[in-house]
């Protein structure tokens, strides 16, 4: 099932979205839309900065994109978690438009 999901990196503020977006998307300019709908946040967490990856995919696909986040983001804590409601309709409709392509 697809949903929306969020994945905190604890520690990490605005200057982590490039090198965390290209763990997602490799090439910047490319034709066509990404494999997977993705935006970026900013967590609310009060101990600490925490950059918020917001995916629109499946539960397997968001743990694969995890496993590809950590090791760019070094000793940072990255946690998976599930999207929050109302957070997500850009990418759901993003994700409607492009998998009927």
């Amino acid at each position: 099932m697809v949903a929306g999901y969020e994945v905190w990196i604890h520690g990490a503020g605005l200057e982590w979205q490039e090198p965390v977006a290209r763990t997602i998307c490799p090439v910047e300019e490319h034709d066509g839309p990404c494999e997977v709908p993705w935006g970026f946040t900013v967590g609310d967490d009060d101990a600490d900065d925490v950059l918020v990856l917001k995916l629109y995919t499946s539960a397997e696909k968001a743990d694969e994109i995890v496993r590809r986040v950590a090791p760019v983001v070094g000793d940072r804590r990255v946690e998976l978690r599930p999207g929050r409601p109302g957070e997500f309709e850009d990418l759901r409709i993003q994700y409607e438009i492009e998998s009927r392509s």
